[in-house]
């Protein structure tokens, strides 16, 4: 039971923290739109490379050394992409404020959840090699990749379906325009950090 809950504490500790794959939850929660696929995306993804890093997988990414830099462009470059859009929709405003209208297809809103999850290099530094390393100190690895796997299932469910409680807050189309702000520079500045690396 110690490695599930030190497991657990840590993966929602890596996990807390306001990125990319966050927004984007938050965003598809607020507006009802794909919630359900989009947080099974982010956390069945999670639990894939938590396993991949409490098996191991944590040192084949330090073996090649241009795979890391590779992860890093494309995933900065995704961002980049993706903040500019975001942002050119909080400079255009108007948006359709209400739940699930102006939303993007089912295919849209996956293929771009897998693209923020899978692009993003701190997630496999946070969940492969981060939580692949601190494992080792346990004898129930298992029993630790299962407390970071609930971790991250809590918190994406809880984050999609829980961003309906801001839901008046959002009825303004102003609170639209700061929250995609605010997206898309996290968005940029996450770019320039993993470009400054």
């Amino acid at each position: 039971m110690e490695a599930v809950l030190a497991g657990f504490a840590l993966g929602l500790s890596l996990i807390l923290a306001i990125g990319a794959q966050n927004a984007f939850v938050l965003r598809q929660g607020l507006r009802r739109v794909h919630v359900l696929p989009v947080v099974l995306v982010c956390a069945v993804s999670d639990a894939v490379l938590i396993a991949g890093g409490v098996a191991g997988f944590g040192a084949l990414v330090e073996a090649v050394p241009g795979l890391e830099w590779g992860m890093r462009i494309f995933g900065a470059a995704f961002l980049i992409w993706y903040g500019a859009k975001t942002l050119y929709a909080a400079w255009k405003g108007g948006a359709v404020l209400a739940a699930g209208e102006g939303a993007q297809s089912l295919r849209a809103a996956v293929l771009t959840c897998l693209a923020l999850t899978w692009l993003n290099p701190h997630v496999y530094l946070d969940t492969v090699v981060l939580l692949g390393a601190v494992s080792a100190q346990y004898d129930d690895r298992l029993g630790f990749a299962l407390g970071a796997m609930t971790a991250s299932f809590v918190f994406f469910f809880s984050l999609g379906f829980g961003a309906r409680a801001l839901a008046p807050l959002f009825a303004r189309p102003s609170a639209w325009r700061v929250l995609d702000l605010v997206i898309g520079l996290t968005m940029w500045a996450i770019a320039a950090k993993l470009i400054a690396m």
